[in-house]
């Protein structure tokens, strides 16, 4: 009689392995999403994406002894967000250029200070890559 006889129980591991390789899957994606958030270009001079847009309103360049150049006058990172303040910055579109040697803490910084003034529009200037 096999009908009265008790099974042992056992413990069935291919849908645990396809659950953890699930979870491994899942938390790996939510990672490396993570990490790219940022969205600041670390090389300003050329782009092979570089698009023309209308003249900004104020334009900011990074010289490279890391002095700020608006409008022929050399200016501090402060100077700049009050430069800001002063005319409106959420109005104002701002282009920040720069050259080979600027660093990204110099763009960051830059960007730190535009949006303390108010500033919402910020743009990256950039030329066109040769052969594009």
């Amino acid at each position: 009689m096999r009908y009265l006889e008790t099974k042992k129980a056992r413990i069935e591991i291919i849908p645990m392995i396809d659950i953890m390789l699930f979870l491994l899957v899942f938390f790996a994606m939510l990672t490396l999403r993570m990490i790219p958030t940022s969205g600041h270009i670390t090389k300003l001079p050329t782009s092979s994406s570089a698009v023309k847009i209308p003249p900004p309103k104020l334009l900011v360049e990074i010289r490279e002894d890391g002095s700020l150049q608006v409008e022929n006058q050399t200016l501090t990172p402060t100077q700049l967000t009050e430069l800001l303040k002063k005319r409106d910055g959420s109005k104002t579109a701002v282009t920040i250029a720069g050259n080979q040697t600027a660093s990204l803490q110099q763009v960051m910084g830059v960007i730190d200070a535009i949006k303390n003034g108010g500033a919402t529009e910020i743009g990256l200037a950039s030329r066109l890559a040769p052969g594009k």
